[in-house]
């Protein structure tokens, strides 16, 4: 699995780093809430399972976790095929919503979940990625929450698949595909 990464573009020490410190941003951004009110964490399967899993440890409030799946890439393709397929979605109506990804690249998955989940009058619904591509396409993409911005390039890592593999691997890195 090495011999496929070119290069380790953010280590797993500063992963864990920015983890915690998303955690504690978003805690911030949800302290006006009452105690009792609970967070409907939707998570973006299959990429960001690990990044959710690491995350929601640093949320210390009631936290129902619904997980969706979309999908834009087919077999071995570092280029999304624009087709993106939805699950179904989770019950959000009255609920504050928390909808974490992992990856911003052109935006087409994000801003059509978010949407697809306001039209289910949340009562709030804040976004979250681990990583948003400098791209216009991302950039443009209402998002609250960022762990980092990397240039436009295919990685893999930290739930981040090609073609369904190298999901486990610890670190971000860019692959030889």
């Amino acid at each position: 699995m090495k011999a496929d990464i070119e290069r380790i573009l953010i280590a797993r020490g500063a992963i864990s780093d920015r983890v915690r410190t998303l955690g504690e941003a978003i805690s911030q951004s949800l302290e006006e809430l009452d105690k009792e009110e609970e967070i409907v964490l939707v998570a973006v399967m299959t990429g960001a399972l690990i990044f959710v899993a690491d995350l929601m440890r640093y949320l210390p409030m009631k936290i129902r976790i619904q997980l969706m799946t979309a999908s834009s890439y087919v077999g071995k393709s570092t280029k999304s095929n624009n087709d993106l397929t939805l699950g179904k979605l989770p019950d959000v109506t009255g609920r504050h919503v928390l909808l974490v990804d992992d990856i911003l690249d052109s935006g087409k998955t994000l801003t059509r979940i978010r949407r697809e989940l306001e039209e289910l009058d949340p009562k709030s619904i804040q976004s979250c990625v681990l990583l948003r591509k400098k791209l216009e396409s991302a950039m443009d993409v209402p998002c609250e929450h960022i762990g980092f911005e990397i240039e436009d390039e295919f990685v893999v890592g930290y739930g981040l698949d090609y073609d369904g593999y190298y999901r486990n691997y610890p670190d971000i890195g860019v692959i030889n595909p």
